[in-house]
Formats: C-alpha cells, structure tokens, sequence
C-alpha cells in the first residue's frame, strides 16, 4: 500500500522512523513518501521536504515565514494528489497538518492523526476540526485519551513511543558505566537554540569543573554550534542526544519532547524555555495548562523545575541545576520518574499504531 506521512519536527522525524519501520514488518510492499527528517529517509520514506525547513515556532514567527509556509501548504497539497496513497498519517504539527486534514478529507482521502496536537493546552476549537476532517485518532499520552473522550471523540491510546525508541537504543548502544557530565539540550529549531544554548552556557560557568556535552540537533550544522560556544569548554556530540543522557548527572533542557526523554532516561533535569516576548504573552493569554514540560504534564504535579521567560536566566537555572544535584532530591526525582514511566503504559506503542492503520486502511479497502 502506499503511505503518506507528514511530521514538521525533531521529535515527529523520530516517531515518524519507528511507525514506518512497524508498517514495514506488517505490510513488506509498503511504498512511504513523507514529510520529516533523516530518520524517516533511514527508514526508507522518500523524502519529500525536512523538517529543518518547516519548523516555524512561536506566533511572530509564523507571521514572518506565512509566505513559506503557504508555499509548502500548496505543495503538499499537490505532492500527495499526485502520489494518491491509500492513507495520508499526520504526526502533531498542528497548524499545517490540520490545514492539510481539511483538503485532504474535501478530496476523500483517508486521514489517521498519530500524536495528538496539544489541544488540551490552548484552541480547544481544534477539537471541532478534528472531529470533522480526522477518520482515526491515536494518542500517546493517558490524559489525552480522558480528554478526547470527555469531548466526545474516540480515540486509541497506543503509549509513548519513547519507550521503545530507549529500549532499543540500550540493546543496540553500549552506555556509560558512570554519570559524568552535565547534558545541555537546547532544542532542534535554530531559532531556539541560538536564544537558550547560550543562557545554558553561561549558567554552566558557576560550575566551573563539570564536564559539560551538548545534545546538537542533527538538522543543524555543527558550525552553527561551534560559533555560539566560542570558546567555552563544552563538548559537541550530534545526533545523539539519548547518549548525552545516558551518562548525564543532570540536564538543562529545552521544554519539548527532550524533557521526557531525560525523564525516562533517570537524568535529574531542569527545564528553561524563553521565546519571543510577543509570542509568549500570546501564548500566555491562551493556554490552559498549569506546566509546559511533559514531565509535569504527566505527573500532573511539580516533578522538575521550570523557569520561564524572565524566570529562564542564568542565575535561576544555576541554582535550580545545583537543587537536583543533590542526592537527596535525585532520589525524589527517580521515584516521580517511575510513576510517570508506568503511567505511560507499555512498550509496543509504534507496532500498536500501524496495526491499527493496516486494520483501518484495510477496513476502508473493503467497502
């Protein structure tokens, strides 16, 4: 059959590589054309744009690259006309990939929607397009499913994918014997990146005799790591962000899909995220949820610290990276790390969600 799948970020590219890999072993002729990143072309979708280019974050970000965006829109939209596949699967990046479910559903495509936009957080009215232009819905995380079933939606909790991305990763990657270094992650946008590695930097200079690794986003050129750390001693490691946790005592990380990864990594962790100030005030006045990182969102409780805008400097994320360097605290933040594992649910989530797609496509086949 043939596949056509749409992720606009880092973590989409990683999800989008295990579900393709999953497809493949339930249907060996799957042809995949996609929208993401290396790991998805490793797998073997043909590439069609990366997600380097696509990922636009924050509202005066997206108003600034709306002529681009608009482009990619349209050729999408004519890309997947041309290919006609059996089914178009979106993985988040809501704001282009609903706009894409409502061409594709006007035009009768079948349309699966794995991993949920976060409408819990802000546009509840999203709720209504998803309803109206998404045949299948597949969630990763537990309160997701409480809340689409709240709102009258059906949809199937399959687990975090994470899970298997880190078993795999320890069966095939020696680890280290010893936590010896702090992680810096500062996110895979380049827009990111360039306002918090530099905070974390300096952050990291009131701890003068740590061995510093930052997680560099594979979609990003090292020269454009090495011109933000100048002469700071830290060392660079790309595309390898789970080992850079791995052997981490504890981490600054960027709000994303990372503070899980170093959650269920055991890493102690700190979470910053500043962004442009006409963005957040935006966002502020919008959202709906009490914490931004995963970790909390889960846990629905203060597991990790979060420092935000004005609250997301230096001074603050030293000393709240000096709090979790206590033993004490550590086993604290194991103890909440366990929790949230189960809460997760089981390994297996990428196989349960292409089965569900091979079961639906083939359901749709019939008819």
């Amino acid at each position: 059959m043939k596949y056509y799948i749409i992720a606009g970020e880092a973590s989409g590219d990683l999800h989008g590589a295990n579900l393709i890999k999953s497809i493949k072993a339930l249907d060996s002729k799957a042809d995949i054309r996609a929208w993401g990143g290396d790991r998805m072309q490793a797998e073997g979708a043909y590439l069609v744009r990366h997600y380097r280019d696509l990922a636009f974050m924050g509202f005066a970000e997206v108003l600034a690259n709306l002529r681009t965006i608009l482009k990619n829109l349209d050729y999408c939209k004519k890309d997947v006309m041309a290919f006609r596949p059996h089914v178009v699967i979106l993985i988040d990046y809501p704001g282009f990939n609903l706009r894409m479910a409502k061409f594709l559903k006007s035009i009768h495509f079948r349309v699966v929607y794995y991993i949920s936009p976060q409408v819990w957080a802000w546009k509840a009215s999203r709720i209504k397009q998803i309803r109206a232009y998404v045949d299948k819905m597949m969630v990763i995380l537990p309160f997701e499913e409480a809340f689409y079933q709240k709102n009258g939606l059906r949809v199937d909790f399959v687990g975090h994918p994470l899970l298997d991305s880190i078993e795999q990763y320890k069966l095939e990657q020696k680890l280290p014997s010893e936590r010896n270094w702090i992680a810096l992650l500062p996110g895979s946008r380049k827009q990111e990146v360039t306002t918090m590695l530099p905070l974390f930097l300096e952050a990291m200079k009131r701890f003068p005799h740590e061995h510093i690794k930052i997680a560099c986003a594979p979609s990003l050129p090292l020269s454009f790591y090495e011109n933000l750390v100048g002469n700071a001693s830290a060392e660079l490691v790309q595309g390898d962000s789970y080992g850079v946790l791995a052997g981490a005592k504890a981490a600054l990380v960027t709000s994303g899909t990372a503070t899980l990864e170093a959650a269920l990594w055991g890493t102690p962790l700190v979470v910053a995220y500043k962004g442009n100030r006409l963005s957040y005030l935006i966002a502020r006045s919008l959202v709906k949820i009490k914490y931004i990182s995963l970790v909390n969102l889960i846990a629905d409780a203060p597991v990790v610290e979060e420092l935000i805008q004005d609250e997301a400097n230096p001074e603050k994320m030293a000393e709240a990276l000096n709090k979790v360097l206590d033993p004490i605290r550590q086993q604290h933040l194991h103890e909440a790390y366990e929790d949230i594992r189960l809460k997760l649910g089981q390994s297996g989530a990428s196989d349960r969600a292409a089965s569900l797609i091979w079961k639906f496509v083939g359901e749709r086949k019939k008819i």
